[in-house]
Order: structure tokens, then sequence, then C-alpha cells
């Protein structure tokens, strides 16, 4: 029997759309079909128990029904619905129309746009008057549309917009090429072309800069590998002879003194459950729920190739509908373990990503160490549990690593990866908002804006989020020389001080405090969150973007925890002009102090495109650390096991000593 967090079943899947189809008539039509074009499903997912459901679970109690909501919409009325559908009793739960709103993208329909676009004479006529006769070779990448830029005349309609690329031969890098000025508008219901933009210098017929935008082997040119010098390394083998340290029961998972629960969905990828951390003979409490909320990545280029592509890649698009399978000995490295996932099609049909969650344990170096002069070296290396997926959108990957340390440290690490958007410039043009990367080809400036909704619950569910940060004292006669360095500690009572901002230049962070707990020190326990990879948003008051997603406009917001309250931007971010998230929620300045709150914490890549990302990007890192401040009445690590000096060398390094 599932546990009350496990992700849903092909089975579950299945059984809510059929469900669905008997009981409302929710009848998906053929992919491409007109007319009577029927009904996508654009995402189904588990409705996750209460807290007081899961405790009362785990100790026994009864389980909760398993329940799942789903988005889908009519095509032939244009219209989303939202469906509750209870899968232990067989039963609609809830079925109403949402009006005004517009679901998150699906796969089928970006297929299907390449598919109809490829096909469709006008575009093809378009292609040809720029010489491009060969159509195999161009690829059509349809984005969805922020209200604000949308044409005004196809607002009321499901609509997306799209880039075209072509390549330098078959197989070769799909997004080495733009055809700068060539959109299309696609009515995504009806699944046809309503407009076709075929404009700029290149539709006139200057001359398309030739570039080198290969980075697969086989189709780099001769004389660049010619000149490569790199040795291959030797080879590196990573063995543990007796299995790893965890283990996963389903999906528990459990290593040194941590406990957690591994989840999947459409929206947000892998989420975190109940995390915990064995502390002598008691389970602790450091989290209910971690996971990523909400991706806003804007370019920050004006022109006309470029002011339409803001992308909401988690409230548009999915993380778990772009997750990638992972391969052993590629993506990890060592004794791994691996999580598959289900999700569905826009059809409601289930279908499973292989190796989607790659669980593995690293060595980090050292995790404590001191020489002491008369009884020498004692020193413990540090190993780390690594729980991570990947993602595709497009032309990019994501890589999300969640680390869990022996001293009681969390990490969440982030590496953007994959090909940046360029485009081509008119003969002697420059572009201020990009960077030359090629001949005659820059790439845009732009941000990758992250929203990690932390669900912390240090020691129980009702905590204080506090500001901390340092601040130096003025020379006086307490103070001579200046040294004195004090901390400043501010709790944040109101959802008005929750919104906070990054400052480095007083090391701001924030303790989220149990003030019902006192340790053995007599403090309370909490859990610091250091932000190490904050960014300014940088947008005028006003922007589009800002109305859309006013999350980005500070690095920290808190607020009481809803279950209905989950997506910062607001659950229907496509084609969306206002926010209906936090900017709505917070309006109302709820407590916040000492109760049960979440943190939506925004950090990223401030990307200033350079020469060396080109043709394919260099991992960009941005991180972000959870750290125990007093929840332990010393170091937590003490009890390490000393590493065995054989295993620290290879017969080889001795042989050399």
């Amino acid at each position: 029997m599932a546990h009350p967090l496990d992700p849903l079943s092909a089975d579950e899947f299945a059984s809510a759309a059929e469900i669905l189809r008997r009981d409302r008539g929710v009848e998906p039509g053929v992919p491409g079909g007109r007319p009577g074009r029927g009904w996508r499903f654009a995402s189904i997912e588990m409705i996750e128990p209460t807290k007081a459901e899961i405790t009362a679970a785990d100790s026994g109690g009864a389980w909760p029904p398993r329940r799942a909501e789903v988005i889908c919409f009519d095509r032939d009325e244009n219209a989303t619905y939202r469906g509750v559908v209870s899968l232990s009793e067989g039963r609609v739960e809830v079925f109403e129309h949402i009006p005004g709103v517009q679901a998150n993208f699906t796969v089928d329909e970006f297929t299907e746009c390449d598919e109809l676009l490829r096909t469709h004479p006008d575009v093809v006529a378009a292609l040809r008057r720029r010489g491009i006769e060969n159509v195999d070779l161009v690829f059509f990448d349809t984005w969805t549309y922020g209200d604000a830029v949308a044409p005004a005349e196809f607002r009321d309609r499901r609509i997306g917009w799209s880039d075209s690329w072509v390549k330098a031969a078959p197989g070769a890098n799909p997004y080495a090429r733009l055809v700068s000025g060539l959109h299309c508008v696609v009515d995504l219901n009806a699944m046809e072309l309503i407009a076709l933009e075929d404009e700029g210098p290149f539709a006139d017929g200057e001359p398309v800069p030739e570039v080198m935008g290969e980075y697969v082997p086989a189709h780099i040119p001769e004389h660049i590998r010619a000149a490569w010098t790199r040795e291959p390394l030797k080879p590196l083998h990573i063995t543990q002879p007796d299995g790893p340290s965890f283990t996963v029961e389903g999906n528990l998972l459990r290593w040194q003194n941590w406990s957690l629960r591994v989840g999947f969905n459409y929206r947000e990828g892998m989420t975190l459950h109940t995390v915990r951390y064995r502390d002598g003979g008691r389970t602790r409490s450091v989290a209910h729920r971690m996971s990523f909320a909400e991706m806003i990545v804007p370019y920050r280029d004006p022109s006309p190739d470029h002011y339409r592509r803001t992308a909401f890649d988690i409230g548009e698009w999915g993380l778990g509908f772009m997750t990638t399978s992972l391969e052993l000995g590629c993506d990890c490295l060592g004794e791994i373990r691996y999580l598959d996932a289900v999700l569905h099609n826009s059809r409601g049909e289930p279908y499973t990503i292989t190796n989607a969650i790659c669980i593995h344990e690293e060595d980090d170096a050292v995790l404590w160490k001191h020489v002491d002069h008369e009884i020498g070296a004692e020193v413990r290396r540090m190993r780390r549990l690594v729980v991570s997926f990947h993602v595709t959108v497009a032309n990019y990957e994501y890589l999300v690593y969640w680390r869990f340390y022996q001293d009681g440290n969390i990490e969440c690490e982030v590496r953007a990866t994959g090909i940046m958007v360029t485009t081509p410039l008119p003969v002697g043009a420059a572009n201020p908002n990009g960077t030359l990367v090629d001949e005659r080809t820059y790439a845009p400036f732009h941000q990758h804006l992250l929203v990690a909704r932390l669900d912390l619950d240090v020691d129980g569910p009702d905590n204080t989020v506090v500001m901390t940060e340092s601040h130096a004292e003025s020379v006086g006669p307490d103070n001579p020389h200046g040294l004195s360095m004090v901390q400043r500690n501010v709790p944040l009572r109101t959802e008005a001080d929750g919104r906070q901002d990054v400052e480095f230049a007083t090391q701001r962070a924030w303790k989220v405090v149990n003030p019902n707990v006192v340790t053995g020190l007599g403090a309370h326990p909490a859990y610091k969150l250091v932000p190490t990879g904050a960014i300014p948003a940088m947008f005028a008051p006003g922007a589009p973007v800002l109305e859309r997603a006013a999350v980005i406009g500070h690095t920290l917001w808190v607020t009481p925890n809803h279950p209905d309250e989950r997506w910062p931007a607001g659950q229907f971010v496509n084609q969306s002009v206002r926010d209906t998230g936090l900017a709505r929620w917070t309006a109302a300045d709820r407590w916040i102090e000492n109760t049960d709150v979440v943190l939506w914490y925004v950090f990223g890549i401030h990307h200033i495109t350079r020469a060396e990302d080109w043709p394919v990007m260099p991992v960009d890192v941005v991180s972000f650390w959870l750290k125990p401040f007093g929840f332990f009445d010393r170091n937590p690590a003490l009890d390490v096991v000393g590493t065995p000096p054989d295993a620290c060398h290879t017969a080889a390094t001795a042989a050399h000593h």
C-alpha cells in the first residue's frame, strides 16, 4: 500500500482520467483533429494530506484517502476546469470552471506546433524567401505568452508564439542559428497558424553570419578539433564494495541520522518531505516540505526577437514534465540508487521517466580536523548524501542537487547549462543588451530567478523567522580599537515584515526559530537560511514581469502556511497579466510570529552572457544553505567514525611514498 506522501502511480493517473471521462465527459480529442477537438489533461497531481493526517498515519492511525487534483481544458470552448477526484472512492468530488485563465502548456502542444508549422505553406514560403529550402532542418520552438505582450486581438484565445531555427546539417545543434524576425503565432486549441511575422533586415536579404555553434564532436569542424591539445584523464573509480550507507524503502530515504521522503509531481519535479534528524534518542523535525515553486527567466532585451521571451518554467511548463532520465556513470557517480517518476500526457495516459531521481553519496574533503602538538592529527572525512534530478527546458538544462551533511547542514545547489539563445546582427550593427559570442552573433542578457518554497518545521510546526545581521560598533571608550561587532536579531511578526531583501554589507540571513523549545544551553533551536545566490530583479516599478510575478521583487517572503498557497505567482501563470499569488496573499498582512510558516526564497543567476558560454555553456552554479543554529548543543558530527588510513590512498600512492 502506498504511503500517504507517495506520488501517484500509473494506475492512479489512469483512474483519475477515466473517472472524469465517465462522470464529466472529459474526452480527449485526436491530436491535431478538428472539428470537435475535445479535451486535454494539463495536469494531474496528488492532493497531499495535511500534517495532522501524516502524523496520524505515521503513528499507526488510519491512512487518509488518496485524492487527485486535475486541471483540464475544453479545446472547443477554450475553457479551463479544475477537478478533484477521490481515487479511494472512485468519484468526482469537485468539477468547476475557472474563468479567464489558461492551464499550463503541454508537451503534446509543443510537439504539435512544430508539426503544424513545418508543413504550413505560408511558413514554408517564408523560409524559402530566406533561402531555406530544407524544412527538415528547421526547428520551431514554441513559447507561452504573458498577456501584456500578447497580440490584443488574440488575448481571448489559448495562444503560443514560436522562434524558428535552422540546423547546419542533420543532427547538428538546433539552437545555433536563429531565423531572426520569423515568428509564428498559433491558436493552440485549434492548432492553427493565426499570424506570421516575417520582418527585419534578414527578411530583406541581409546576409546571415556564419557561426560555429556545434558542440557534438562529430559536427565540430576539423580545423578546430585539430587544435585540441588536452590529454584524456586517467580513470577515476568510485567504488563502495559493501554498498551504499543509505537505505531506500519505497520513497523513504535514510542515511546517517537523516530521514526524508522523496516525492515528485508534474510542476515542481522532485519534492522532499518530512525531513528529520535523529539526535541521540530523539527524532527531530527540520522541514515538512521543500521544493521549487516557480522559476522566472526574463530576457533583458527589448528587441523584436526577444521582448516576449519571459518564461515561467515551473508554472507554464512544469519541471516534472521536463525531467530527463539519468544515466549510470554519466550524470551521477558511485554506488547509485534511482527512483523512477510517473507522469501523464495530455490524454491522461501515464508514462514513466526511468531513473528520474538519483541518490548517491559523495566524499567532500575534510569534515573537521585539528593537529595537536602532543597527540597529533585528529581528522574526519566528510560524506554527504545527494538527491538530484535534471530537467531540460528547451535550450537550457537545470541540474538540481539537495545535499545532506553529517553535521546537520542542508545545501541546495542548482547548476545551469545547455545552450544560450543567440541572435544574428546586421553588418556593422551592435546590441547593448547582450554579448558578442560568434561572428555577428550575440547572446542576450537574461536572468534565472528561482523560488524555493521552504516549509520548515524546526522541532515542530510553530516557528518564528528572525532577521539577523552583523554591525560594527563605533569607536569609543568601550571599543577603542573599533573591533566590536554585534548581531542584530529582529523577529518578523507580520507578512509586511516578512518581505525581506538581501544585504551582503551586513551579511543578512534569516533564522527559523522554535520559541517554544529550550535547548540544553538555554537557547531556542533554529535553522538558518544563508543566502549565497540572491540577486536583485532589476525591474522598474510597473514592469509587466513584476506585475505578473511580484515575488522576484524581494529576496524573501514569509507567509502563514495555507494548503491553497503553493504557487508564488499564482496557479495559472500562462497568459497571466496580474500576480494572483504572494502579492495578493500578503496584502492581508497576516500574523507570522510563532506559527506554522512558509519561507519563499528567491535566488538565481544574473547571466551576463560570455563568449566562453558558447556553443554549449559550462555549468553556472548557484546555491543556498540551511544550517543548524543552536539546534544542537555541540558539534553533531563528533561521533563520525574516522576513516582507516588505508582507505585514503591507493596502492600506487603508498608505493610512491
